[in-house]
């Protein structure tokens, strides 16, 4: 047994994405991932050789993920909860991706030293920036905006972006203008938005936003993924990219 497995002999489950070609291991209580960072990992456009950050990466779904469609990037999960940091490093090896995964415990606010610039950083931030946090202190961090607000945190990703490099992340539908506001205001562009609907003819719950810092070019708005019948299983389309690792972005 590793150490970070030794971290925590009970209260989480090895839970299976893609699948099943990716374990997670996270806490039974609090932040458990959904669905959510399954897609962002598919709309993240690496070519091989690719070094990826995952800026907030919690147990390392998103990362964990990616490393299974795209066996020839390295990617570096920055989580600043001790314990959902050990979590993932315990999914490291569940995974086997000793060499080609790594998890830095820090804050993106000031964030440790990882190295040179990225060429990708994804990123699925809290979404929440008013309300009544959750009682459980885990989901409040994963939810609720802290020291960050939305603009300061595309910000910081975008600061460990290399030139031209690429900001991937999910967020709510009805905070698009917030994403497209910061995003344009740090100097970034060649923005494509894809709508994550839930059942065809209903408004967007979630967008996927790829944008490239330093880039001039138009924006895209691309065809939205829906992702349930009206009898409420998973559309075809859906369950290629949550199960069989479809890439959602062209």
């Amino acid at each position: 047994m590793t150490a970070a497995e030794g971290f925590m002999t009970e209260g989480f489950t090895d839970d299976r994405l893609l699948g099943g070609r990716v374990v997670l291991r996270q806490p039974v209580t609090g932040y458990r991932a959904a669905i959510d960072p399954v897609l962002l990992a598919a709309a993240v456009r690496a070519a091989p050789g690719a070094r990826v950050l995952d800026a907030g990466c919690g147990t390392g779904a998103t990362m964990f993920c990616l490393a299974a469609r795209c066996p020839d990037v390295t990617v570096t999960g920055l989580e600043r909860s001790t314990a959902s940091a050990a979590l993932g490093r315990a999914g490291i090896d569940l995974n086997s991706l000793v060499g080609r995964a790594v998890i830095v415990e820090g804050d993106l606010a000031k964030p440790p030293d990882m190295g040179a610039a990225f060429d990708i950083v994804m990123t699925n931030p809290p979404f929440g920036a008013d309300g009544t946090p959750p009682p459980d202190p885990g989901r409040a961090v994963a939810h609720q905006e802290g020291d960050l607000d939305l603009a300061a945190w595309v910000r910081a990703c975008l600061n460990r972006l290399k030139p031209k490099g690429r900001l991937v992340m999910i967020h709510r539908a009805d905070r698009l203008s917030e994403v497209l506001s910061a995003l344009r205001g740090r100097g970034a562009g060649d923005i494509r938005i894809l709508p994550i609907y839930p059942k065809a003819g209903e408004a967007a719950r979630r967008v996927i936003v790829d944008a490239g810092k330093g880039r001039r070019s138009p924006d895209t708005l691309l065809p939205g993924l829906v992702l349930h019948e009206p009898s409420g299983g998973f559309t075809p389309a859906a369950e290629a990219v949550l199960r069989d690792g479809a890439a959602l972005m062209g």
